[in-house]
C-alpha cells in the first residue's frame, strides 16, 4: 500500500500507529505521551491504537495505548481480543513490524545507540523474547545506578541486581550474536540493485561468549559490574555490559565501511538489511514475513533501485506500507498495490499513471 500526500498531510502518522501496535518506542522514537499530543503546547491525551490481524488460523484483535493509571500518572497497555496482556511478548509474537524513515538516514554516521535500536528491531522480530530481556535488563541497569548516585547501598541488593544485569545480558547479547549471523548468511547469498553488506557485532560481552560458556560469561559480567561500581557512580553511567554494543556494517563489493560509503550507499545498505532481514523472517516463520513501514522511500532512490524495491516487495509478499509527496515515484506499483492520496484526514483511492 502507498500512501501519497504533501508534507503534514498524516501519511506518517499512519505508520506510526502501525508501528505503535508492537512492544518499543514507535518509528519516530517519540515518547507515549507525545503521541496523544494533538498541537505544540496542548496537554497529552490518552491514545489507543487497534487492528485486525487474519491470517491462515483466523482473526484477532490487537490493540494498545496510553491509559490514565492514577496520581496523574499514565501507562501503556496492551489487549489481546479485548483482554489485558500482561506480556507484551505475546503480542510480540504475534505483529513483527520493521521500518525505515528519512530520520534513519544517518544510521550509520551517528551514534552507536540508534544502530543497536535498529538491531534490537530485526531481533525482536527473530526472538519475540528478546524485548522482556532487554525491558529487564534495562531496569535492572537503571536501578542499580540510582542505588549507586545515592552512595548508602547494600551491597547485597546490588549483588542481586548485577546478577539479574549478567543473566539478561549475556542473553541479549546472544540473540544479537545469533541474529547479526543468520542475517549475514542471508545477505551473502543475495545479489542485485542492493548492496550486499557485511554484518557483525561489536560487543565485549559477545566476544567473551566466543570462549566461554554462558554461565562463565554471566560470572565474568557479574565480577565486571561488580568492580566497575565506583567508576559508574562517578561517571553517572554504566560503562561495561551489552547496552554498549554497536552494529558493523561493511559494503562487501567495496569492502568499505558503512560511515564511509556515500548518502546513496548508505541508504541502499540500510534497504538491503531491512529486506533481508524480512526473507530471513518469512524462513524463520515458514513464510510469514514482517510488516515493512517504509516511510518516503522512494525519494531518493534512482528507477532501477525503485523497480528493484518493487520487485523484492512483491516476492517478499508481505503487507508493505509505503508513503511519499509524488505520486509518479510509485508509478512501478500500477496495479500490484493499493494506492491512496491522504488529505484532511481522509484517504481517497488514487489510479496511479504508468506503462
Amino acid at each position: 500500500m502507498a500512501l501519497i500526500g504533501p508534507n503534514g498531510a498524516g501519511k506518517t502518522n499512519v505508520l506510526e500507529a502501525i508501528s505503535a501496535l508492537s512492544p518499543g518506542r514507535g518509528l519516530r522514537m517519540a515518547q507515549l505521551a507525545e503521541m496523544g499530543r494533538t498541537e505544540l503546547g496542548a496537554q497529552p491525551r490518552p491514545w489507543a491504537v487497534s487492528a485486525a490481524i487474519r491470517d491462515e488460523t483466523g482473526e484477532m484483535r490487537i490493540g494498545t495505548g496510553l491509559v490514565p493509571a492514577g496520581d496523574g500518572a499514565e501507562k501503556r497497555v496492551f489487549r489481546l481480543n479485548g483482554a489485558p496482556v500482561a506480556n507484551a511478548q505475546e503480542i510480540a509474537e504475534i505483529i513483527r513490524v520493521l521500518w525505515l524513515t528519512p530520520a534513519m538516514d544517518r544510521l550509520f554516521v551517528e551514534g552507536a545507540s540508534g544502530r543497536r535500536r535498529f538491531l534490537d528491531r530485526i531481533v525482536l522480530i527473530l526472538d519475540p523474547a528478546h524485548v522482556a530481556r532487554t525491558n529487564a535488563y534495562e531496569r535492572a541497569m537503571r536501578e542499580r545506578l540510582s542505588l549507586l548516585r545515592q552512595g548508602r547501598a547494600d551491597p547485597l541488593w546490588l549483588d542481586g541486581l548485577e546478577r539479574q544485569m549478567a543473566e539478561r545480558g549475556v542473553a541479549i547479547a546472544a540473540a544479537r550474536k545469533e541474529a547479526v549471523a543468520r542475517l549475514a548468511a542471508v545477505m551473502a547469498e543475495r545479489t542485485g540493485a542492493f548492496p550486499s553488506a557485511e554484518l557483525a557485532l561489536a560487543c565485549e560481552v559477545g566476544e567473551v561468549l566466543e570462549t566461554r560458556s554462558a554461565i562463565e560469561t554471566e560470572d565474568w559480567l557479574a565480577g565486571l559490574l561488580h568492580q566497575g561500581r565506583a567508576r559508574d557512580a562517578e561517571a553517572g553511567r554504566t560503562q561495561s555490559g551489552p547496552h554498549r554494543a554497536d552494529l558493523k556494517v561493511t559494503h562487501r563489493l567495496k569492502a568499505r565501511a558503512a560511515e564511509e560509503c556515500s548518502t546513496g550507499e548508505q541508504k541502499a545498505l540500510l534497504i538491503a538489511i531491512v529486506l533481508g532481514a524480512a526473507r530471513l523472517q518469512g524462513e524463520v516463520a515458514g513464510g510469514t514475513a514482517p510488516i515493512l513501514l517504509l516511510d518516503e522511500i522512494a525519494a531518493h532512490l534512482d528507477a532501477i533501485r525503485r523497480a528493484a524495491l518493487f520487485e523484492e516487495l512483491a516476492v517478499l509478499g508481505t503487507q508493505t506500507w509505503m508513503t511519499g509527496t509524488d505520486g509518479a515515484l510509485f508509478a512501478g506499483l500500477r496495479g500490484r498495490a493499493e494506492v491512496f492520496t491522504v488529505a484532511a484526514g481522509r484517504f481517497v483511492p488514487l489510479e496511479l499513471k504508468g506503462d
